[in-house]
């Protein structure tokens, strides 16, 4: 009878045991699991000083602005390659901050434009050039765009008009100073650049 009685205490306290561990493991694991979440959502959340005022704003990742960020990366792109001045350093200044947006077609086309003696006759006919874009087709899935721009071109006398078209695609690349959107254009080529319009300047 007593060893009756201890083989059901024993078993009680076994049991009693086993149930106090699998709610310890249950406990611990909802804890971190909580912890996890809130660590998560923290990172999430950055305050930004606006004077001595902090606003609070959320981090997204890139894959949400994706189509915002790689927009704004062609555009700056073709403003950089496509705004010339009759100024050599400027021509240089631009082109080397263009070169960091694109992969060697961009160098290619450069280069073959210097070649040409395209740079050397806006500082001898002091052209001013200047791009507008129209708009950007991008397509995320497979990473092209589209550009569609006008671009102006003030001479002397006349004030020259031209349709731009071009097309490319993106691959992503680490974010740095000189490429803040972590963005490469790759297979970059004109499809059109034809004049639309020309008009002559009044000089008085």
């Amino acid at each position: 009878m007593v060893i009756k009685n201890l083989e059901n205490k024993i078993k009680l306290v076994a049991i009693v045991c086993s149930v106090f561990l699998a709610g310890c493991v249950v406990i611990s694991m909802t804890s971190i699991w909580t912890a996890r979440n809130m660590v998560v959502d923290a990172q999430k959340k950055i305050y930004v000083l606006d004077g001595t005022v902090p606003i609070l704003v959320e981090r997204t990742t890139m894959d949400e602005t994706l189509d915002v960020e790689a927009k704004s990366h062609i555009e700056r792109f073709h403003h950089l390659f496509f705004t010339l001045a009759p100024d050599d350093k400027y021509i240089k200044y631009t082109m080397d901050k263009a070169m960091y947006l694109v992969d060697e077609t961009g160098l290619a086309q450069y280069n073959t434009l210097k070649e040409k003696g395209f740079y050397n006759n806006i500082m001898g006919t002091s052209a001013v050039f200047s791009i507008y874009c129209d708009s950007i087709n991008f397509d995320p899935q497979k990473m092209e765009f589209r550009y569609y721009g006008r671009q102006r071109i003030e001479r002397r006398t006349s004030i020259l008009t031209r349709e731009l078209v071009t097309a490319g695609q993106l691959k992503r690349v680490p974010r740095t100073d000189n490429n803040p959107h972590g963005l490469l254009i790759v297979n970059w080529r004109t499809l059109l650049n034809k004049d639309i319009e020309q008009k002559t300047k009044n000089n008085y």
